[in-house]
């Protein structure tokens, strides 16, 4: 045993390969002083994941995804270890054998690559295969396999993967090297581990969805480089993951169906607009005690606009039982689909269908009014874009936003949801 470990190539023994070494000057430097173009990123053929991560990757950053068994996250990141052009790509498989991975890669479009493939969990021997092939890029797959002779514990504990990030660390700044690590998680959706490890990272990104819809989302939880508001989408198809450029036109395939219970918000994920139809359904309680069931948005919401369409508006709900649904299976978290969930809501117990060229954009306060949300121009942009007629915003709403974009559609302005109703229904 001692043996081994003498032999084994320790974090701080780690040589980086001549060309990569980057020599820093240890001394303060003034901060209007530091350029800081000298660290470009590196473009990524996956624009939605460039888009997340806030244009490229950062040379030396440490970047950890996670998501649940099955979602995608080893798909995702084998299309980008396999379409990066001009960087040599390791990716690195503690859970799946040689044979697994080619044949993936063959199912999502094997071309020309540069990518080598190593299936191994020892860190000291990762090490040594790093320093031959000498990458661009090094994807984990995952950091609970991977094991550390320096550390006397077993593979996923807290030691072990502490130690580890702690080394693809150490290994990432020295040179230049950006790492790519998937991380498990656990029962209650949290990356498995210590919470150190998300402090370590640069960027922590979170890929989602359900298994049942094709539809993945992925989203930047934490981010040095970038904004954590981004959001990408992506299609699971048996090729692999296809990126969603353009969600609306595939969240409102089928709109134009005139049903009552549907409507359509203008939500914002960083800063692109799309627009998604939010379903309800309101029916009597049958057994006396009223149901109440939100998918795609906080169920607390939901009752709050229930108690403010109750208490506020006169509307008796309080024994009906009401069911709301975001559909294509996303998840939205923008207050100003709120305008949008009452109006379902209102048409469904009324079993009058909304227009089917009427989208909302508006959040619900607890007295009963409506308040503005922000980058309203670019909302009604995307709604007339997509051939909307007319769009249910604040009155609140700067008017010199507003003005700019309402001539290419018609713009309600509304103060309280009871002149949504009487807009909508009369």
């Amino acid at each position: 045993m001692e043996e081994i470990v003498s032999n084994a190539v320790q974090p701080h023994e780690w040589k980086a390969p001549s060309d990569k070494k980057k020599e820093k000057a240890n001394r303060a430097q003034l901060i209007s002083d530091i350029n800081p173009e000298n660290s470009p990123r590196l473009p990524l053929p996956d624009q939605e994941l460039n888009r997340v991560l806030g244009g490229g990757l950062v040379p030396g950053s440490l970047i950890l995804l996670g998501g649940e068994p099955g979602i995608g996250k080893s798909t995702l990141l084998l299309q980008l270890a396999v379409q990066l052009k001009g960087q040599r790509v390791l990716y690195i498989s503690g859970e799946e054998s040689e044979q697994q991975i080619r044949l993936r890669a063959q199912r999502i479009g094997l071309d020309d690559s540069d990518c080598y493939i190593l299936t191994e969990t020892a860190t000291q021997n990762i090490f040594r295969q790093i320093e031959q092939v000498e990458p661009g890029l090094v994807i984990i797959d995952s950091i609970q396999t991977l094991y550390s002779s320096s550390y006397e514990s077993a593979p996923g504990t807290v030691t072990q993967i502490r130690g580890c990030a702690g080394e693809l660390l150490k290994f990432a700044k020295e040179t230049a090297t950006p790492v790519i690590l998937v991380g498990h998680i656990t029962k209650d959706g949290n990356i498995a581990g210590p919470k150190v490890l998300e402090h370590m990272v640069d960027t922590v990104l979170q890929f989602e969805g359900d298994r049942h819809y094709i539809y993945r989302i992925l989203r930047s939880v934490k981010n040095r480089f970038g904004s954590t508001a981004e959001l990408g989408i992506y299609e699971m198809s048996g090729s692999g993951l296809k990126e969603v450029p353009n969600p609306s036109q595939v969240l409102l395939s089928q709109r134009d169906l005139t049903l009552s219970g549907t409507a359509v918000a203008c939500t914002m994920e960083g800063l692109r607009p799309f627009l998604i139809e939010t379903q309800a359904l309101v029916s009597t309680a049958v057994y006396g005690t009223p149901q109440r069931s939100a998918t795609g948005v906080d169920l607390r919401r939901l009752n709050m606009l229930l108690a403010v369409l109750e208490k506020r508006c006169g509307f008796k709900l309080g024994a009906k039982d009401v069911f709301l649904n975001i559909a294509g299976g996303l998840r939205v978290e923008d207050p100003a689909t709120d305008l949008a969930v009452i109006s379902a809501i209102l048409s469904s117990a009324e079993d009058i269908p909304v227009d089917a060229h009427t989208c909302f954009a508006g959040e619900v306060g607890l007295t009963g009014e409506i308040r503005p949300v922000n980058r309203i121009d670019q909302r009604i942009r995307e709604a007339a874009r997509l051939g909307f007629n007319t769009i249910y915003i604040s009155r609140y709403n700067l008017q010199d936003e507003i003005i700019k974009a309402e001539k290419e559609i018609n713009v309600v302005k509304v103060s309280k949801v009871e002149e949504v109703f009487t807009g909508l229904f009369g």
